[in-house]
């Protein structure tokens, strides 16, 4: 979600990865481990319509920018900008001042309950809000910050997806971490074409091992963030992370070509979302 879109990364991976082996001198000889995602551990279906899920999921609430320059308020259980319905959650940023200081409103869920774990595969289906100055993610953060200043990006990031409304077409997935982020223009990062991303659904995924995080549409990855074994500062995703899934307006990256307000009402639509364990093979 902090991700100003520049492309370093591009070379995608999947499973075997290589892993330091206990028990050997220093680690230094790497053996190879083939992993699956198999084992379906947490899930929501979103088949009982009204607020989501108390039990699965939690808000971010507030209008204070959220370290972007956005222009939304993230309002807590509001149908109006989160709601189950027609087998689906519908996410919604409105063109309303119901906050001083902020002229739209929007929801910025996170998952509970079991919807954090260390590794393992992240899915989510979804069809993207489109128009100028609209910013969706899909995305991750750790559940405890303890790393480095204790705040970020020193905890690291993992963006399965990220769209800007004014590059119609074009998704992105990237990590950050104290040595590479978007603010010293290093983040690991990378895109993928996806002409319809705005009016059909697609598969969404990051499968997130020891030794590497590769990012998927549809199960084509395109996007591989790997493991320098140089320290928390290059590495921290050692921790369970959670899901947030929200739609921002304007901000320093969404907002970078202005905002179209005759675009809104606009909606992040998810079908599922579903995460599964990883286990060597």
């Amino acid at each position: 979600m902090w991700c100003t879109g520049a492309l370093l990364a591009t070379v995608a991976c999947t499973s075997p990865d290589p892993v330091r082996p206990k028990g050997l001198p220093g680690g230094s000889t790497p053996s190879t481990v083939e992993y699956s995602f198999q084992e379906l551990v947490w899930q929501d279906e979103f088949d009982q319509p009204g607020l989501p899920d108390a039990a699965k999921w939690g808000y971010d609430e507030g209008g204070s920018g959220w370290g972007n320059k956005e222009l939304q308020y993230y309002t807590k259980a509001r149908a109006e900008n989160a709601r189950v319905e027609n087998g689906t959650l519908v996410l919604e940023a409105r063109r309303e001042a119901l906050h001083p200081g902020n002229a739209y409103t929007s929801a910025r869920l996170l998952s509970l309950g079991g919807g954090s774990q260390l590794y393992g595969r992240f899915e989510i289906r979804a069809q993207l809000p489109g128009g100028r100055g609209i910013w969706p993610a899909i995305w991750m953060l750790p559940d405890n910050w303890q790393y480095g200043n204790k705040g970020w990006p020193d905890n690291g990031e993992i963006d399965i997806m990220e769209y800007v409304g004014y590059d119609p077409g074009v998704v992105h997935a990237s990590t950050h971490c104290n040595k590479y982020y978007f603010r010293t223009n290093n983040q690991k990062t990378a895109t993928t074409q996806v002409p319809d991303a705005t009016t059909a659904y697609h598969v969404y995924a990051v499968e997130w091992t020891p030794e590497s995080i590769t990012a998927f549409v549809d199960d084509k990855p395109y996007f591989t963030s790997r493991n320098e074994h140089s320290g928390w500062e290059a590495w921290p995703w050692d921790q369970p992370f959670h899901l947030l899934l929200n739609v921002a307006v304007g901000g320093e990256w969404g907002g970078a070509k202005g905002i179209d307000d005759a675009a809104f009402p606009q909606r992040m639509v998810v079908d599922y979302v579903r995460i599964y364990r990883m286990k060597a093979k």
